[in-house]
């Protein structure tokens, strides 16, 4: 994999061409089909096929991948443009592989809301180990907060052979996520139980294949029974073989003060679970100042600490998916960005005549621009991030990564990992 920075004149056309590449899978495998041109500075990669297929009269996917001993999943994410069933016509061309040795194999998380957009799931889904369905609340009792149409998504999800994952978090219907809900359960043993078995038959009845979860803000105090509920629900979903996460702040010393990350005790919550999630994003953030989501020396700082506490290749590394839009000059208490996707991010660039720049130490792009008489300051995640980020999983021997969320576009970014990892699957 190559990854090329655009200079102000390159197009599509001469940027293919001065690679000796297809301009159609060029434009497929980075996502460029509904950008509305090049934005100077940006990240774009090459990928030099290694072994094609010309599509013969009759021939399908399935049966090309069949022909080349492999699946279809793979076809799928070698050539991003194509959709399972779609009908293809004599004389096209199919890539079965890209040349380069990948890093490993890799297992890889994506988290979902049950509305998302069914032609991006079924866009993403080949590139994923894992979908995890966010989200399961519950009430102090014990009793679940079912999100509509789960079950749709669990069918879908297992027709590509990836595992869905229920995910049961202590998020209210206000959006925020609530230590009286975690404190109730803690505290209350009938409660618990009820909650675990409420779970455990949802994962029967809806054939998900793991659990996930998520207390944020859990009270420092309350450190030790947060441990204590994750062994118990561990030792019921282990007697069926379940595997369970746990989702964590992203921490870089034991005595981390701050109520998000005190009671996430890494050493003994991440020998409860099977696997432990680590949220590493959000130091850029929707009321914050601008700079990156998630950057790379700031990334590296909790992997460090985190390999020290918990066995590494029980380890997901969390990456954005999604970057902000902040207005400037920013205030305090009153600053307030968007969340914008990663593609979208290139749209505004280029409608409004931005050039992309690269923070090297953060390992983010950003660009400036004017709108209405104001400055604005865009931090998001391109190739030359990802693959940053993907290299500490490496350099760590992590598990995987867990992309939050697939809600959005990020096809080049989905192809930069396939280039460089082997993405792994279950036994469903």
């Amino acid at each position: 994999m190559v990854t090329y920075i655009v200079r102000e004149g390159d197009s599509i056309f001469s940027i293919a061409e001065n690679f000796g590449v297809s301009e159609s899978q060029l434009t497929s495998y980075n996502g460029l089909a509904n950008q509305p041109g090049l934005v100077p500075g940006q990240a774009i990669i090459i990928l030099s096929p290694d072994i094609t297929a010309t599509v013969q009269p009759g021939d399908s996917l399935d049966s090309i991948a069949a022909a080349y001993g492999t699946d279809l999943n793979s076809i799928l994410r070698n050539n991003p443009g194509l959709s399972r069933g779609e009908t293809l016509y004599p004389g096209q061309t199919v890539v079965i592989s890209y040349e380069g040795e990948k890093l490993g194999n890799l297992s890889v998380n994506g988290y979902a809301y049950t509305y998302i957009d069914r032609k991006l799931l079924s866009s993403v889904l080949p590139f994923l180990t894992y979908l995890t369905i966010f989200t399961y609340g519950f009430q102090t009792d014990g009793t679940l907060v079912v999100p509509e149409g789960d079950e749709e998504l669990i069918g879908i999800a297992r027709s590509y052979g990836v595992a869905p994952v229920m995910l049961l978090s202590t998020l209210t219907e206000d959006g925020v996520f609530s230590n009286q809900l975690s404190s109730a359960i803690f505290n209350d043993a009938a409660a618990r139980e009820n909650l675990i078995q409420n779970v455990l038959s949802v994962i029967r009845e809806k054939n998900y294949y793991g659990l996930d979860i998520d207390f944020e803000y859990v009270l420092p105090s309350e450190a030790q029974a947060y441990v204590d509920f994750i062994t118990q629900f561990r030792e019921q979903l282990a007697a069926e073989n379940i595997p369970l996460w746990v989702s964590l702040a992203p921490k870089t010393s034991s005595g981390q003060p701050g109520i998000l990350y005190e009671s996430h005790n890494y050493a003994a919550l991440g020998a409860a679970a099977d696997f432990s999630t680590i949220m590493t994003y959000e130091w850029g953030y929707k009321y914050g100042p601008p700079m990156a989501v998630a950057p790379l020396n700031k990334v590296r700082e909790v992997v460090s600490y985190a390999v020290t506490q918990i066995e590494p290749a029980r380890i997901f590394m969390g990456i954005p998916n999604y970057g902000y839009d902040w207005t400037l000059p920013y205030v305090k208490g009153e600053s307030d960005a968007p969340s914008i996707g990663v593609e979208e991010a290139l749209s505004i660039a280029y409608n409004n005549g931005a050039t992309v720049q690269f923070d090297e130490t953060a390992g983010s792009p950003f660009f400036r621009y004017f709108l209405n008489g104001r400055e604005h300051e865009v931090w998001f995640e391109d190739a030359r991030s990802i693959e940053a980020k993907l290299g500490l999983i490496r350099d760590y021997g992590l598990r995987g990564c867990a992309w939050w969320n697939v809600m959005r576009p990020f096809t080049q970014n989905l192809s930069t990992m396939n280039a460089l990892y082997n993405i792994e699957h279950v036994e469903l």
